[in-house]
C-alpha cells in the first residue's frame, strides 16, 4: 500500500498512549486459564503469579474465589463476560447491571480490576448472529460501570488475527469485508471514545507452523540476526514476525479512521509441547520466544513496533499453567509457564531483570522439522470405562465402515475389550477425518504414537506424514 499511511502512524505514536510509563508498567501479565482438573487452589496460584513478577492477570471469567485471592495484591486484573451472555446483555441493561454488580463491584477496591473483556475472540468462536450484538453489549457494560461510579475499568474485547482479510505486507492489511463496517468500525469508535484498547491475540507460532518452509524459525522467535522483511508499501523493515503481525492490525485500524488506537496484547506465547504432527512445539522454542518477548516489551527506551516506534505495548503471556482439559491439538494443553504442580516448565522472569546466564539449561529442540512417518491415535487414559465407551461409540457412529474390523467377526474384534476397540476406533476415525479437522483428543482419552499398535492380522489405520 501507499507510503502516505506511514506518516500519520509515526506521528500518532507520540500521543497514542495517554497513560505514562510512571503509572503503567510494560511488564507482561499472565493469562490464568482454568481448563484443567489438577490446578492448585486460587491462593497458591496467585502466589505463583507474584513469584514470576507478573504485573497483571487475565481471567476468562469472573471467578469469585480467584478474585478474593487477588485482594490486597498489586496485580491489575482483567475479567471476562462469557460469550454466551453477549446476546442477552446487548439488549438488556438490567442484565448488564446485574453482571457488573455481582462480578466486579463487590471486589473493588481491594482487587484491582482494571479491564473487562466482553467475550473471547467472538469473531473466531461464535456465529455471525452474535457479532452484531458485541458492541451493544460493550456499551451496556460500560454504562453499568458508569452508573455505579466505577471509573478506572476499561471495557474491550479480544480479537484474533483472523479479523483481517489480508495481513501481508502489513501496509496492505485490512479488516475482513464482512465485519469491517458492521462490527469493527463501531467497535473502534467505542474504544476510542472510552480511551480503551484494541485487545489482540498474536501467535507467531501458528503463522510460522502453517508454513515453516517459507518463514524462518529464528524470525518467529525474535532470534533473527540477518533475516529481515521489508514492507514494499511502507518501507518499514521487520526483524521478527510478531511486529509484522501487530503492525498489520495497526494499518487495518488506520484504514478505518483510528490512527491513534493503542493495541493491548491480550494473548501471546509459544507451546512447550504438542502432538507428533505439530512442528516446533517444544520447551526450547517456548522459553526462547517468551524470554525474548519479555526483553522486547520491557526494554528502555520503549521499542514499540516499526509502525509505532517508542510506544508502550501492554501484554499478557499465555498461559500460567498447562491445562489438561483444553480441547483440540496437543499444543492447546501445553502453553503454560508452569506445570500444574507449580514447578516451572522453563525458567522465566517477567521483569526481564534476571540474566539468562542464571537460568537452567534448556533441552535441545527435537521437532523443529516436520515429523515424517506414520502416526496412530490410541487410548491414553482408560481409567474411566464409561467415558471410553462413549468415545468409542462416537468414533463408530461416523459411518464409512470406521469400526467394521472390531465387530464380532472382524479381524480386530479380539481381544474383546473397550480399551482395544477404542484404540482401533480412534485410529480409524482420525485417519479418516483428520483432513477435515478431526483431532486425536477424544476429551483427553487419546494420544498420538509412532509405535504401531497393530497385531496379528489386525492392522490399525494410520496417518502418514
Amino acid at each position: 500500500m501507499a507510503m502516505f499511511l506511514l506518516i500519520p502512524l509515526l506521528l500518532s505514536s507520540i500521543s497514542l498512549f495517554s497513560i505514562s510509563s510512571a503509572t503503567f508498567s510494560p511488564q507482561p501479565g499472565i493469562c490464568y486459564g482454568q481448563l484443567s482438573d489438577n490446578l492448585p487452589p486460587p491462593r497458591e496460584s496467585v502466589s505463583l503469579l507474584t513469584s514470576l513478577h507478573a504485573k497483571r492477570v487475565k481471567l476468562y471469567d469472573a471467578n469469585p474465589a480467584i478474585l478474593h485471592a487477588l485482594q490486597h495484591t498489586r496485580l491489575q486484573v482483567s475479567v471476562m463476560v462469557p460469550n454466551d451472555l453477549i446476546f442477552n446483555i446487548s439488549s438488556n441493561q438490567t442484565l448488564a447491571d446485574k453482571w457488573v454488580s455481582s462480578n466486579v463491584a463487590p471486589f473493588l477496591p481491594n482487587t484491582h480490576i482494571r479491564y473487562i473483556l466482553v467475550g473471547n475472540e467472538i469473531i473466531s468462536s461464535t456465529t455471525n448472529a452474535t457479532w452484531r450484538h458485541l458492541v451493544p453489549a460493550m456499551r451496556r457494560i460500560k454504562h453499568s460501570l458508569k452508573s455505579l461510579g466505577i471509573r478506572k475499568v476499561k471495557v474491550g474485547t479480544s480479537s484474533a488475527m483472523d479479523v483481517l482479510q489480508t495481513s501481508f505486507p502489513p501496509s496492505n492489511a485490512a479488516f475482513r469485508e464482512d465485519i469491517a463496517i458492521p462490527v469493527m468500525k463501531p467497535m473502534l469508535k467505542f474504544l476510542n471514545r472510552t480511551k480503551s484498547f484494541f485487545f489482540l491475540d498474536v501467535y507467531p507460532f501458528f503463522t510460522w507452523s502453517s508454513d515453516p518452509a517459507s518463514i524462518n524459525l529464528d524470525y518467529a522467535l525474535f532470534e533473527s540476526k540477518n533475516v529481515t522483511v521489508t514492507d514494499p508499501g511502507s518501507g518499514l523493515v521487520y526483524t521478527n514476525l510478531f511486529d509484522q503481525m501487530v503492525d498489520a492490525v495497526y494499518f487495518a485500524i488506520e484504514k478505518l479512521g483510528f490512527p491513534g488506537m493503542p493495541i493491548f496484547i491480550a494473548e501471546t506465547g509459544w507451546p512447550n509441547g504438542g502432538d507428533l504432527d505439530q512442528i516446533g512445539a517444544n520447551i526450547y522454542n517456548a522459553a526462547t520466544f517468551n524470554r525474548n518477548f519479555i526483553k522486547k516489551v520491557t526494554k528502555k527506551p520503549w521499542v514499540g513496533t516499526p509502525a509505532r516506534p517508542g510506544s508502550v505495548l501492554p501484554s499478557f503471556l499465555f498461559a500460567l499453567f498447562n491445562e489438561n482439559q483444553k480441547p483440540g491439538p496437543g499444543t492447546e494443553r501445553h502453553f503454560g509457564l508452569l506445570h500444574p504442580n507449580g514447578s516451572k516448565v522453563f525458567d522465566v522472569d517477567l521483569s526481564g531483570k534476571t540474566p539468562e546466564s542464571e537460568f537452567r539449561p534448556l533441552p535441545a529442540p527435537e521437532n523443529n522439522e516436520k515429523f515424517k512417518g506414520k502416526i496412530w491415535c490410541v487410548v491414553a487414559r482408560h481409567d474411566n470405562a464409561t467415558a471410553l465407551a462413549a468415545a468409542l461409540a462416537y468414533a463408530c457412529s461416523q459411518g464409512n465402515g470406521t469400526c467394521d474390523p472390531i465387530q464380532s467377526r472382524g479381524k480386530c474384534f479380539k481381544p474383546d475389550s473397550v480399551f482395544w476397540h477404542a484404540s482401533y476406533a480412534f485410529s480409524a476415525y482420525w485417519a479418516q477425518f483428520k483432513k477435515v479437522g478431526a483431532t486425536c483428543y477424544f476429551n483427553g482419552l487419546a494420544t498420538q504414537t509412532a509405535k504401531d499398535p497393530s497385531y496379528g492380522s489386525c492392522k490399525f489405520p494410520s496417518v502418514i506424514l
